[in-house]
């Protein structure tokens, strides 16, 4: 298996912890500030093991390259659409059920596919379209609610939560071939990207934050800095793996975290519908294969 693929499935498992975890140890917390506060603790958890580990010389001399128009413009946009469809998706969670909008939401690949073919020319075998396909299909029904299955996009067109969940899984969508575009046309490099994206959506976010009664108890810090270290590592694998592999193709495995998460739900805290979600599971497994050509 290409090594790319393997760090796209570690980066799954942890950001489908770091779910797990948010929503059993945060969910009394607003979101946008919890987005920053977590994302400062990443940040310096990259940054420290980045000072350890390989230093700070790649990062330096891709510094000067941002004042290029395009490699500014490109982490600008990469940025405000991350920042944007977490916004987008909490508007939706407002106006409408998590159960209704989140399999919406998690139809990422199907927007990357076509972006990256039509913007970048990306050429993928029938059989990596077909495990893409597959691979989006598992991430809708582990987010499935039994009901009618087709339900949620029949209603989209007079829904505006599923509207909104469907821009901003298109924001995803162009963030993932955002990133692509960053780190393989324009070479910048992971040590720079990964603090670059942490803090301009912390800094995006900022303004909701402030305006929220936000306060980070003593006996929850730990728990915060954890929190810091699985997104910290979530990124640089997410990084190594968009840097190896088309946009099409590591989107979908690492939005197999929702995958995850729900198969941890279910197996430490017994949430309903499980079967379903092991349905989702296999599907997953077959897709990644299909992708793994």
């Amino acid at each position: 298996m290409d090594a790319g693929l393997l760090f796209a499935l570690a980066a799954a498992v942890v950001w489908g912890a770091y779910l797990f975890v948010l929503k059993r140890s945060f969910s009394a917390y607003p979101p946008a500030a919890l987005t920053v506060t977590i994302n400062a603790a990443a940040l310096a958890w990259f940054l420290a093991a980045t000072g350890l580990t390989v230093g700070f010389g790649d990062a330096a001399a891709g510094v000067a390259g941002l004042a290029v128009p395009r490699r500014f413009a490109v982490v600008a946009v990469t940025t405000l659409a991350t920042a944007a469809a977490f916004v987008l998706f909490l508007r939706a969670i407002e106006d409408g059920a998590v159960s209704y909008v989140a399999p919406i939401n998690k139809v990422v690949p199907m927007f990357v596919l076509p972006l990256e073919v039509g913007l970048l020319g990306q050429v993928l075998s029938p059989v990596q379209v077909a495990g893409v396909v597959v691979t989006t299909l598992a991430v809708y029904v582990a987010n499935y609610e039994p009901g009618g299955f087709f339900a949620p996009f029949a209603r989209a067109a007079r829904s505006r939560p599923a509207q909104l969940a469907l821009a901003s899984a298109a924001c995803y969508a162009v963030a993932d071939v955002g990133k692509r575009v960053a780190l393989q046309e324009l070479a910048i490099p992971g040590t720079l990207w990964v603090p670059l994206l942490l803090a301009g959506v912390a800094a995006v976010l900022l303004p909701a934050a402030l305006r929220s009664s936000f306060e980070v108890s003593r006996r929850d810090l730990p728990k915060f800095l954890a929190a810091g270290a699985l997104v910290a590592l979530g990124e640089h694998l997410t990084t190594v793996a968009f840097a190896a592999l088309p946009a099409s193709v590591a989107s979908p495995v690492i939005n197999t975290q929702a995958i995850v998460a729900v198969v941890l739900g279910g197996v430490l805290l017994g949430e309903r519908h499980f079967r379903v979600r092991l349905v989702a599971a296999v599907l997953a497994v077959v897709g990644v294969a299909m992708i793994a050509g």
